[in-house]
């Protein structure tokens, strides 16, 4: 018999496929690592991963205790998959305006989900800033471990295996490297290590541009969940993208749209952003040139959105 993994020992092994169709000629090679292959369908599964285990090992999280947070959704998701394997309880903050589907797989993976209502199904700063006091307000003893991702240091770690698999599949060639930014901590893990394999390695930070804050712009609110939470993020350093680029949630869309019918790549909004972007950056660098993207998180997160059902 081969090695029986338990269910966290499914995460990290994700592929990673070169675009096809989407590219125009003169372009750069454009690689994307399918995230959306984890456990839950996305990313977050790593750094959900490494905070509870690190949190665990390190008596902040009693096995008996509470993991709390405020959570978009796939961040939730991923924490509560991981303490459904753990045998930890969790209780969740999160919004209305953010998928049905998210909601549903926290709840079906046992956590406690705590909703407060948007405006008009908007992202902005005032509703995730009000998820985050929430969820603060539930850690009242200390066995109720707030997980905090946008302040949590373990976050960045969970990452640092992403950046070596690029590396490794893209065949040691990576010149560019374009990611949205949440909480920032997937950045700047990958950019830290692919930094460390080619110091000329360009990122890009990608950030939705009805609400561009970090490139000095006004908070607004958009549709692109996951990212962009209407200010700078609080471990955000400038020194990890060399560049940032804007793109709106329509043109997120339309490309997440594109990759499902043309490249079968199912994804959500935020990895449509991702290839808007990768291909700008692909233009610039021109032929013999890789830039590598991810597909965040699974379109099946989505169907009850506008990203797939007006689609």
């Amino acid at each position: 018999m081969g090695n029986i993994n338990d269910a966290v020992g499914s995460i990290r092994g994700t592929p990673m496929v070169e675009l096809q169709r989407v590219v125009p000629r003169g372009h750069a090679r454009v690689l994307v690592k399918l995230e959306s292959q984890n456990p839950t369908g996305s990313m977050k599964d790593r750094m959900a991963l490494a905070v509870v285990d690190r949190a665990v090992a390190s008596g902040r999280l009693p096995k008996t205790g509470t993991l709390v947070e405020y959570t978009g959704g796939s961040t939730g998701t991923s924490l509560a998959f991981v303490c459904a394997a753990r045998g930890i309880a969790i209780k969740l903050v999160t919004s209305d305006a953010f998928s049905l589907e998210k909601r549903d797989h926290m709840r079906a993976l046992g956590a406690d989900v705590i909703e407060i209502p948007s405006r008009g199904g908007g992202i902005t700063k005032g509703l995730i800033q009000g998820m985050m006091r929430r969820a603060a307000d539930l850690c009242l003893t200390p066995s109720e471990f707030p997980a905090d991702q946008f302040n949590n240091p373990d976050a960045r770690g969970g990452y640092a295996p992403l950046a070596e698999k690029i590396w490794d599949q893209s065949g040691g060639r990576v010149d560019g490297f374009v990611q949205s930014v949440g909480t920032s901590h997937c950045i700047a893990g990958v950019a830290q290590v692919l930094r460390e394999h080619n110091p000329d390695v360009h990122v890009v930070a990608v950030e939705p541009s009805e609400s561009a804050v970090l490139s000095g712009g006004a908070a607004g609110a958009h549709n692109i969940e996951g990212i962009g939470p209407g200010f700078v993020p609080l471990k955000w350093d400038s020194g990890i993208a060399d560049d940032d680029d804007a793109v709106s949630t329509a043109d997120a869309m339309k490309m997440s749209r594109r990759l499902a019918k043309e490249e079968a790549l199912f994804g959500g909004t935020s990895s449509g952003a991702n290839v808007v972007a990768a291909l700008r950056v692909a233009e610039t660098l021109g032929t013999g040139s890789t830039v590598v993207t991810l597909i965040c998180d699974s379109g099946m997160k989505y169907l009850s959105t506008d990203l797939y059902s007006a689609g």
